[in-house]
């Protein structure tokens, strides 16, 4: 396993910090297969989302938009949480104060054993329903009904995710802006940090003194305000930090 110098400087201030934000985005979940949106393999290559991911489309036709979305379900279910997913659901049990927000759907942090978890864009795995807006889990693969309906009063049920043209949960943003403001270290990993407001949580992080460390293949916006960047993915990176905090967290110990 190679070494990389800087994470001994991240282990020293990663010992003593008692408050944690981490964001992730489509990268980590892209490392477990799951088709990312941009990219040159990305979904959007293929369908456009004005026909597929939003509310209009799903008014002109639901049945296409959850045929789209019974697809997707059916690809994301069979992968699995990799190695990063996992040391960071590890850490939400070592750290005093850890809060994981993601861009992702897919909820493969949630088995990966994250729990405190502020999901940005909804989760695949959680439908609404049109008309009383209650939100219930559906983890049928493949859906019994194509376009589903409300169990409890008839309705159309659709997809608990933001949809392009819609506006992130007030509440979950503002959850968000405010816990990045109050870390001590907030993780920027596996986004491109251009998609907005979620690009702007490391930055108000910042503002607030935090040290930011972003893990990511090929440099972004964020780059330049980083206090540690790793040229990587979650997978790679994460494991090498982790082993040297658990030497520290060791040493504490004897």
């Amino acid at each position: 396993m190679r070494k990389i110098p800087e994470i001994s400087q991240l282990i020293d201030i990663l010992y003593q910090t008692k408050q944690i934000v981490v964001l992730t985005g489509a990268g980590i979940s892209a490392e477990s297969g799951i088709p990312t949106f941009r990219g040159e393999e990305g979904l959007w290559k293929q369908y456009r989302a004005e026909d597929l991911a939003t509310p209009i489309a799903f008014i002109k036709d639901p049945k296409l938009v959850w045929e789209w979305y019974d697809w997707r379900r059916g690809i994301i279910a069979s992968k699995k949480p990799n190695a990063g997913h996992k040391i960071l659901g590890r850490w939400e049990k070592i750290f005093p104060n850890f809060i994981l927000i993601t861009q992702n759907i897919d909820g493969l942090h949630q088995k990966a054993g994250s729990k405190n978890i502020l999901e940005l864009h909804g989760n695949i795995w959680k439908v609404r329903c049109t008309e009383e807006r209650t939100i219930t889990e559906n983890h049928d693969i493949p859906l019994e009904e194509i376009p589903p309906h409300c169990p409890d009063c008839g309705a159309l049920l659709r997809p608990h995710v933001v949809w392009f043209g819609e506006s992130l949960s007030s509440s979950v943003l503002y959850k968000a802006f405010q816990v990045s403001s109050s870390c001590e270290i907030i993780f920027s990993i596996g986004t491109s940090a251009v998609v907005q407001p979620a690009a702007s949580l490391p930055l108000a992080a910042a503002e607030a003194n935090a040290k930011i460390v972003e893990i990511n293949p090929d440099p972004t916006p964020l780059t330049s305000y980083a206090d540690f960047s790793f040229r990587g993915k979650a997978g790679e990176i994460l494991p090498l930090i982790n082993k040297e905090l658990n030497k520290k967290l060791k040493d504490r110990k004897e």
